[in-house]
């Protein structure tokens, strides 16, 4: 393939993410351009998409001066390739002529973009000489406005901006064994960490020893630990609430408990399926409302990782800033509330809930906990070092585990709290 696909390609996974409003992940599946690449070609065009998603705040920032009209007022795939030129340029160190002539093909090849060509032009022409000092931008301008309001809200601007500088980083890869974590490192190449996951090189997951034979998952070291906070043990009966795509499913039937996973999405719940069977774990899967299903009876072990905004997770999903609207995100609370409420009822007296979201806000942790222990229906069993190794730092005041961004921590943001049946 030409150079030029391989930014066209970049342009139409940024035009399905932010004007199409879906995930990265999703747009490569669903991207026609971007499937016709292939091994390094298809690398590539993912990096750049990528890396203008990691920093688009600054981009837009900077390109508006460089633009006669406003950015939004740009055609999408203009203003896609625009992006996607001074990425190269700005955050890659591609060689100008490549960033600027291979974009500008990308244009003459794409009918809806073929009329803005000599505008893509001038202007990658001009962003080249007249670069941007990222250094000196604050790290909350990758942000909307609304979101960088909520969070300096939330934790001043000191900890929103620890938050935005870990955004700003290539998250590590991380594994969970399905049992030994050192033979996998040494499968892999990899190195086990505290809490038993092991870190290893960024590549193809699917062509890295031990995929096809199931000897691990993907999981990032914070959301390895509600499902450790549950001590499953062998034959216990667990319920998995909203459980899709998986990895904590996988964590509790490695351990050799009964789990009962439940979520309402059939296609998320398909995903899980085949990792089950990839790794050759059990688990009985059913697609209901987690908040009206009900087990049989009620049970010890429930965990609740419930849906949330999952502004915890943005530095591997960094266009989920973008494609949510603040009005999305306060409408969680409420069906997190109904979500716990609903946990509680399948809990038996003395058993044991994991509340657990992948977001920094307190409406949709703490609030939520609080909440549900000011009825009585449960009290809190506050989290000790001993139970979070490697996470000791990440214990609140009041118990629970916020796994902050901070010293040479390289994890999502995950609150987790763990709550026993009155």
């Amino acid at each position: 393939m030409s150079g030029a696909d391989i930014r066209r390609a970049a342009a139409d996974l940024l035009t399905l993410t932010l004007d199409s409003r879906r995930t990265l992940d999703d747009a490569m599946m669903t991207s026609q351009v971007f499937n016709t690449l292939e091994g390094s070609d298809r690398g590539f065009a993912r990096a750049i998409a990528s890396s203008a998603l990691r920093h688009l705040g600054w981009i837009d920032t900077a390109l508006a001066p460089l633009l006669s009209r406003p950015l939004p007022a740009v055609t999408a795939p203009i203003r896609a390739l625009l992006r996607t030129g001074v990425t190269q340029l700005w955050l890659m160190d591609t060689p100008p002529h490549a960033a600027v002539g291979e974009t500008v093909e990308a244009a003459k090849g794409w009918p809806e973009a073929r009329s803005g060509g000599a505008f893509l032009n001038a202007v990658l022409r001009r962003a080249d000489r007249e670069r941007p000092d990222f250094a000196r931008m604050s790290p909350l301008g990758i942000w909307p406005d609304w979101l960088m309001d909520i969070l300096v809200s939330a934790y001043g601007s000191d900890g929103a901006e620890a938050l935005a500088k870990a955004q700003l980083t290539e998250p590590t890869l991380y594994l969970t064994p399905k049992s030994d974590a050192e033979t996998v490192a040494a499968e892999t190449g990899g190195m086990a960490v505290p809490g038993g996951g092991v870190a290893v090189p960024t590549g193809s997951v699917e062509d890295m020893d031990g995929f096809a034979s199931g000897d691990w998952w993907v999981q990032d070291l914070a959301a390895m630990i509600p499902a450790h906070l549950l001590d499953p043990q062998r034959g216990d009966t667990i319920v998995d609430l909203c459980a899709a795509p998986g990895g904590k499913t996988l964590q509790l039937a490695a351990a050799g408990a009964s789990v009962t996973a439940v979520d309402r999405s059939a296609p998320r719940l398909r995903l899980l399926k085949e990792n089950l069977a990839r790794t050759g774990l059990k688990a009985t899967v059913i697609t209901a409302n987690a908040d009206e299903w009900r087990p049989p009876e009620p049970v010890m072990k429930i965990l609740l990782d419930a849906p949330c905004s999952a502004l915890g997770t943005l530095r591997r999903h960094p266009e989920g800033a973008w494609i949510k609207r603040e009005a999305e995100v306060a409408r969680f609370p409420a069906a997190q509330a109904r979500l716990l409420d609903a946990a509680i009822d399948m809990l038996a007296p003395g058993g044991t809930l994991i509340y657990c979201v992948c977001t920094p806000l307190p409406a949709e942790g703490i609030d939520i906990v609080e909440a549900a222990l000011a009825t009585d229906r449960v009290v809190r069993v506050s989290v000790t070092p001993a139970d979070v190794p490697g996470f000791s730092h990440a214990i609140t005041s009041s118990g629970d585990v916020l796994t902050l961004p901070g010293g040479d921590s390289d994890h999502d943001t995950f609150y987790i709290s763990r709550l026993k049946k009155a």
